[in-house]
């Protein structure tokens, strides 16, 4: 556990910062007094954003999906926004494929989820931690999705997520070899109310609480934030990974 983290006049990079958990999350941080950089795709989604947040937040339109999108989105912080000093990388897509069922929809779906949910973090965490010597971000916070036990229908994004946490791990480690000045927070996040999961029976955690739980995570300084239903599967998980796997297989 690291100092506790201040997000007031700091500016805090939120990728996938319109929507979802993303949209609460730049709207928290802007009543704590940070000013957001909200990255996305959908550009009524940034300009509502804008409207709404007036000048608490900056938008920028990119799509991770694309090839060398986050190098350019590094460049653009480094060059415009040289006070950002934390990055939540929020943004990812889920794509429910059969991948017993042979076609190049299945394929595009594939390389979609693993460039947006693992390429453009591993990019954009490994630019911000060594910009820290020219003081692009002194210290940096990560988010992370559910990588526990894998659904059967999303097994792409799974693999991505459990790839993303296995990433964060060792970059944490080798930045406290380093005695670099950052602190890495990973979040395993529940069930929430958006449209990535589909809907279902099982009841899903309201998004403006997950922000405020990872948020309060950050502040103190957390490695690791379990929230919600996410705590008992950690113990779960302890006792039995098999049972744990069983739990989320078709959730």
């Amino acid at each position: 556990m690291h100092d506790s983290f201040d997000f007031n006049d700091r500016t805090v990079l939120v990728t996938g910062g319109a929507r979802g958990i993303g949209l609460e999350l730049s709207r928290q941080l802007a009543a704590k007094g940070a000013h957001v950089i909200a990255v996305g795709r959908d550009a009524a989604s940034l300009d509502a954003l804008a409207k709404q947040l007036h000048g608490s937040v900056t938008i920028q339109q990119v799509d991770p999906g694309t090839s060398a999108s986050a190098e350019a989105l590094s460049q653009w912080v480094a060059e415009t926004r040289p006070q950002c000093s934390a990055l939540i990388n929020n943004a990812a897509i889920m794509h429910h494929t059969d991948l017993t069922v042979d076609s190049q929809a299945r394929l595009d779906a594939m390389s979609a989820e693993i460039a947006v949910n693992l390429t453009a973090p591993l990019q954009l965490s490994v630019d911000a931690a060594g910009a820290v010597g020219s003081s692009l971000l002194g210290r940096r916070q990560r988010h992370l999705r559910l990588a526990i036990a894998p659904k059967r229908e999303a097994a792409v994004y799974c693999a991505s997520k459990a790839a993303l946490r296995s990433f964060t791990r060792s970059l944490r480690d080798q930045c406290r070899a380093a005695k670099l000045p950052i602190q890495l927070t990973e979040a395993v996040m529940t069930l929430v109310d958006t449209t990535l999961s589909r809907a279902g029976p099982l009841r899903k955690y309201p998004p403006a609480l997950a922000a405020a739980d990872l948020i309060a995570g950050i502040e103190r300084g957390l490695d690791e934030i379990w929230i919600e239903k996410t705590k008992l599967l950690r113990i779960v998980h302890r006792i039995s990974p098999e049972l744990a796997y069983c739990i989320m297989r078709d959730r």
